[in-house]
């Protein structure tokens, strides 16, 4: 067993590297663009009112080429048209603004459960980068945020209590957030909705936001969305995808703690396969390529090998705990195929 007492004076005096001024800036910078790019996506089609689908369909393969080569100039167009629309419709820039906002929140208070967890155990770490994508390109705008880790973990207990904490602080803080989504929410009747028909793209619900519609007494199938229960509903996403227990994932590092190198090597590979499969399933049954990019993902992250802490103490019966209600939180944010392509 290692010197504990010699891992914690160690830890006691490798201390926190005070971020630089231009790291400051850099951190601000990044989330400041994906403020803007969040906005951007929150009132484009799937989550906003903006329509994105061309008017006129491609009808044979020339115009299918020409549509192609066109896609640059329309995408440019598209955002053009956005930006003008939010400047003189501020009633829209607000709801683009409430799903950003809300959304860089629950991914803010994400990342600094890792960061807060780190600075407890003397890890040092940087401040949340924030990761911006094109409207469109990437999904709400955002591919989240991380943190560096850029010192040795000390004990299996750093592993977990870091690993976890940004899920937890997540979780806790969308809480609100799917509440006013959902109490706000306006419902169609069925009539109504079989007069509109079916959505091109609809998103499958968590049993997160299944129980909640339950105690407000509305049926998700004929509600309509806001930008609240949309960012809500990305961040349950983006909290079920960290919990996966593969790799260097939120998810991999609780398995890793709890259960061990290698019975977190397995979980690893039975996540990328049970993945491929829901993946394939997705593509055949409702026509969505998402679960493509969480199988790559997943793929990346069984070729990372997991750090090994100085001290392999295992863990206590509390954690053991906090493990089996991080379970809980999976179960209720994960869904299998999170679009269906209509």
């Amino acid at each position: 067993m290692a010197d504990l007492d010699l891992i914690d004076r160690e830890f006691r005096n490798f201390g926190s590297i005070k971020p630089t001024w231009r790291a400051y800036l850099l951190h601000i910078g990044l989330l400041l663009v994906t403020l803007f790019t969040a906005t951007i996506a929150g009132v484009l089609y799937p989550f906003g009112k903006i329509d994105i689908f061309p008017k006129d369909d491609p009808q044979n393969l020339q115009e299918v080429l020409q549509f192609m080569a066109s896609l640059p100039m329309r995408y440019v167009g598209l955002l053009g048209d956005v930006l003008s629309t939010l400047a003189a419709n501020h009633a829209l820039l607000a709801e683009g603004l409430s799903f950003s906002l809300s959304l860089l929140f629950i991914l803010f208070c994400h990342e600094m459960g890792h960061y807060v967890a780190c600075r407890l155990y003397r890890v040092d770490a940087t401040l949340p980068f924030f990761l911006p994508t094109p409207p469109l390109v990437g999904p709400a705008g955002t591919f989240g945020a991380f943190i560096k880790i850029k010192s040795p973990l000390p004990s299996t207990r750093a592993i977990f209590d870091i690993g976890v904490a940004g899920p937890i602080a997540g979780f806790i803080a969308l809480i609100p957030v799917a509440f006013i989504g959902v109490a706000v929410m306006t419902t169609v009747s069925p009539e109504e909705a079989a007069k509109y028909g079916p959505s091109p793209i609809a998103f499958s619900d968590p049993l997160m936001l299944k129980a909640i519609a339950a105690l407000f007494g509305k049926d998700l199938h004929f509600g309509v969305g806001n930008p609240l229960y949309y960012a809500s509903w990305v961040g349950l996403l983006v909290t079920a995808l960290n919990l996966i227990p593969s790799g260097q994932l939120d998810g991999g590092h609780a398995m890793y703690a709890v259960l061990g190198k290698r019975i977190h090597y397995w979980t690893g590979r039975i996540a990328f396969v049970a993945m491929a499969v829901f993946s394939i399933l997705g593509w055949f049954l409702f026509g969505s390529p998402s679960g493509f990019l969480i199988t790559i993902l997943l793929g990346v992250m069984m070729r990372i090998q997991h750090p090994e802490p100085l001290d392999p103490t295992p863990l206590d019966a509390k954690r053991k705990v906090i493990a089996a209600l991080t379970l809980l939180i999976f179960v209720l944010c994960f869904v299998p195929f999170p679009l269906q392509i209509n």
